[in-house]
């Protein structure tokens, strides 16, 4: 005894145990309906439908306040109007696909800024860490100068050195502490910007690659590589 020998009121209620069931959707009752005549008349039956629409659109399967389209949708078949409400949830989803894309695209930009925001930090605090460096040096050089006054020199020497301390208008000691503290200060400022790029710079590599997996559309891609390959393809053809 073969399939094709079965009733249509076993092949029914077959296809109604499977709707209900979860274990039929609306592309096996679509490939069924193809498969063959008395297939495709079974798998138009009102009740399947039926079924699928309050199995996948529960919310929006609800009696509708408004009489006349209650009406209407009462006087549609229960498959053009799963297609019309599929239609709808295939255009919402695209909408929250660019929403999430455009999300993801602001959240990569924010945290370019903040890369941008931190590398300007970073060359000020090194441009006043320089600073400071350069006119501690010249400091020392003064201090030593002023040590070195007190010992016999030559002449000319004694006279480099001398005027080296007279141009020096600032208490070189409380000055050298206070470049000290601002060198360490500056070591730790620089210490932290690079700790909080790192951070930023891990966020970005997450943030972009949440934006490919947002931009990522399987299908659209393989059309796109496949209209980009069809030149080529003809080309080969030709030769």
């Amino acid at each position: 005894m073969s399939a094709s020998d079965l009733p249509d009121e076993l092949w029914a209620r077959v296809l109604e145990l499977g709707a209900a069931s979860s274990a039929l959707g609306f592309r096996d009752l679509c490939c069924l309906a193809i498969a063959s005549r008395r297939l495709g008349r079974l798998s138009l039956h009102p009740a399947l439908w039926s079924a699928l629409l309050s199995r996948d659109f529960p919310s929006q399967s609800q009696p509708s306040s408004s009489s006349s389209t209650s009406q209407q949708q009462q006087q549609l078949h229960p498959k053009s109007l799963y297609k019309t409400k599929f239609e709808r949830h295939k255009v919402r989803m695209a909408e929250a696909r660019r929403r999430a894309v455009f999300e993801a695209e602001a959240r990569v930009l924010a945290c370019r800024r903040r890369l941008a925001d931190l590398e300007e930090s970073m060359r000020a605090e090194g441009e006043r860490m320089k600073a400071a460096a350069q006119e501690l040096d010249n400091l020392e050089r003064v201090r030593r100068a002023s040590v070195a006054l007190n010992v016999w020199q030559p002449q000319v020497v004694h006279g480099r050195q001398k005027q080296l301390v007279q141009q020096c208008t600032v208490p070189v000691d409380s000055r050298l502490s206070d470049l000290n503290m601002e060198l360490k200060v500056c070591k730790q400022q620089i210490a932290t910007y690079k700790n909080s790029y790192n951070k930023e710079k891990h966020k970005l590599n997450e943030h972009e690659e949440a934006l490919k997996r947002a931009k990522y559309h399987p299908l659209q891609d393989t059309h796109t590589s496949g209209i980009i390959n069809e030149p080529r393809a003809k080309r080969k053809k030709l030769k």
